[in-house]
């Protein structure tokens, strides 16, 4: 899939512009399906977008909210992918507590909660081992090292073809993570990307040619729609002359 590329003014017009985005999708994802599949990234950037979409009046009962990446840290801890969208969204909304499904952290082995977690969402969409589900969209963003999801530069977790779940690995804490096979079912793959210190990474991951091993990011290929929203600061060097 060709990637659509938007670059917004600023993160306001960026976080209106992804709001917009994301609820005409929910709408024809259910429209379409009865349903509508959403996992969410963590990090600063999209923060501002969970606080809008809890303002948003959705059909709460129909939507299904998955994580692509958590830290391994109690949902209490203030680093918690789940924790945060929780505080800015979840718990403003009527979404039935039966829809939202979080990363496991409370294993003793992190690769025991992927395991626990690729289970539950084949369970949630009726698959069986060996399926890979189709995400209806998958929000990302990205590092300055060009990782996304917790798909980190020269790690394992970048080569795991075989799950549709991992341990990721930031500089020796681990975290779990949606693999390339997962992330690439989905219908649509939302990245967000604010900043000016984003501009080296995105320079190699829209370059000619790469590696994903180096820039991870570049191995985002869905079968469905790529978009990129990112705003003036992040997008100065992709922005036409």
């Amino acid at each position: 899939m060709t990637p659509k590329v938007d670059i917004y003014s600023d993160l306001q017009a960026l976080i209106a512009a992804a709001l917009e985005t994301i609820v005409t999708r929910i709408h024809t994802a259910i429209n379409e399906r009865q349903t509508c599949s959403i996992a969410l990234s963590g990090g600063s950037t999209p923060q501002p977008l969970y606080a809008a979409l809890a303002q948003a009046d959705l059909p709460w009962d129909r939507i299904q909210i998955f994580w692509g990446d958590e830290r391994y840290v109690p949902a209490t801890d203030p680093d918690s992918n789940y924790g945060m969208a929780k505080r800015v969204w979840l718990d403003l909304v009527p979404i039935p507590a039966a829809n939202i499904h979080p990363m496991p952290t409370h294993f003793d082995r992190p690769q025991l909660a992927a395991e626990e977690y690729e289970r539950q969402t084949l369970a949630q969409f009726g698959l069986e081992t060996g399926s890979i589900p189709v995400f209806d969209i998958i929000l990302l963003g990205i590092g300055d090292d060009g990782h996304t999801a917790s798909l980190f530069p020269h790690t394992a977790a970048l080569s795991v073809a075989d799950r549709l779940i991992t341990v990721g690995d930031k500089d020796g804490q681990p975290r779990i993570t949606f693999t390339f096979p997962l992330l690439n079912r989905a219908r649509c793959a939302i990245f967000l990307v604010a900043g000016a210190s984003k501009q080296p990474a995105l320079a190699e991951i829209f370059a000619p040619t790469g590696d994903i091993h180096t820039y991870p990011s570049r191995g985002v290929q869905p079968q469905g729609e790529l978009l990129w929203l990112l705003d003036a600061a992040a997008g100065e060097r992709l922005a036409p002359r």
